[in-house]
């Protein structure tokens, strides 16, 4: 990893404001896409038949560190969540997580990693070697069929995934997309099944981000309408909110169940992440129609200083979020090349 040393700053001193829009929102938390491939085929992220990038035209590993050191050391970023596509595809996603951890030493305090889970089982030893803090898997389903039907793929390797995962010492949240006739029957069983394994289940609206324009709001099943489906089997007590993009319930009192109600109750307000794609382009928002290109003028010779102008110009007009202006989001990139 090249360190930049005549830039670098403690981050105590990283100027004030931060990383912060126009919004008054300071940013914190970076989600640093991979690669654009995967191994599913989930009909709320990818496109049915997916052409992949170039892989001249991806970011390659000494560019994404560079990147994140700025991100990091000039700007604030504490948390850099790995996403993809699937991140696991890349095939030097473990030497990129021990690298990242060399700018903790600069200020970043937490390296996580959202996956499908097909691919763990064989990582997931390494990669809390190499310094995975926690790590959100996908699941919509526990009934193989129904699993087969929304992804394409099987489950029973993310199961063993999951399971490779907690046995190396990976704290692991599940994270299940609700939609109306596909899954809407998985709720119950997603539970149960969380409930009994003892570990944190995060029910997530459908986005309108997919690749294949699939998106409309009767397929998204909200936040009130899963709560209903739990209030006839469970008590169910909401917690005071927090800044956490998740509503958390706590059911008959001993097991927390979160919701991410982007749609139903946007909390964009409080948003405080920003989006580098695999290709480089910076997304302030996860709704944005455009992106700033920070992968060309790196390849030409960018400086930190000129890099970090650019980043603080793209986040700095940040809009308001899809509270502002929901519905379908027209735009080349789409979920498997962004990352969620």
């Amino acid at each position: 990893m090249t360190v930049m040393n005549a830039h670098v700053r403690n981050p105590s001193a990283v100027p004030e404001p931060g990383l912060r829009d126009a919004h008054g929102r300071t940013k914190r938390k970076l989600r640093l896409s991979l690669t654009d491939r995967c191994n599913l085929r989930c009909v709320y992220c990818m496109p049915e038949h997916p052409r992949w990038l170039p892989r001249d035209e991806l970011l390659r590993r000494e560019e994404l560190l560079q990147l994140a050191q700025v991100f990091v050391a000039e700007l604030g970023i504490r948390e850099i969540r790995l996403t993809g596509g699937e991140p696991l595809l890349r095939a030097d996603v473990v030497e990129i997580v021990a690298l990242l951890g060399r700018l903790r030493a600069l200020g970043l305090e937490r390296i996580a990693m959202t996956s499908n889970g097909v691919p763990l089982a064989r990582h997931a030893v390494a990669l809390r070697a190499a310094g995975l803090d926690d790590l959100n898997v996908s699941l919509d389903a526990v009934t193989p069929e129904a699993f087969r039907r929304l992804t394409g793929g099987e489950l029973a390797p993310v199961l063993r995934g999951i399971d490779a995962a907690r046995a190396a010492g990976l704290p692991v949240k599940i994270n299940s997309v609700i939609l109306r006739g596909h899954n809407e029957d998985e709720v119950l069983p997603l539970v149960r099944w969380a409930m009994a394994e003892g570990i944190t289940l995060r029910f997530i609206e459908f986005m309108p981000l997919d690749g294949r324009g699939y998106w409309n709001d009767a397929r998204v099943v909200r936040e009130d309408s899963i709560l209903e489906r739990l209030r006839a089997h469970y008590t169910v007590h909401a917690e005071p909110p927090t800044d956490d993009p998740a509503h958390y319930y706590l059911l008959d009192g001993r097991y927390r169940l979160g919701m991410i109600s982007t749609i139903s109750k946007p909390f964009c307000r409080r948003c405080d992440r920003v989006r580098l794609s695999a290709t480089g382009m910076l997304y302030a928002c996860l709704f944005a129609q455009t992106g700033a290109d920070l992968r060309t003028p790196l390849r030409a010779g960018a400086g930190v200083d000129e890099l970090r102008q650019l980043i603080r110009a793209h986040v700095w007009h940040k809009q308001a979020g899809y509270a502002e202006r929901p519905g379908y989001v027209e735009r080349p990139v789409t979920m498997h090349m962004l990352g969620g």
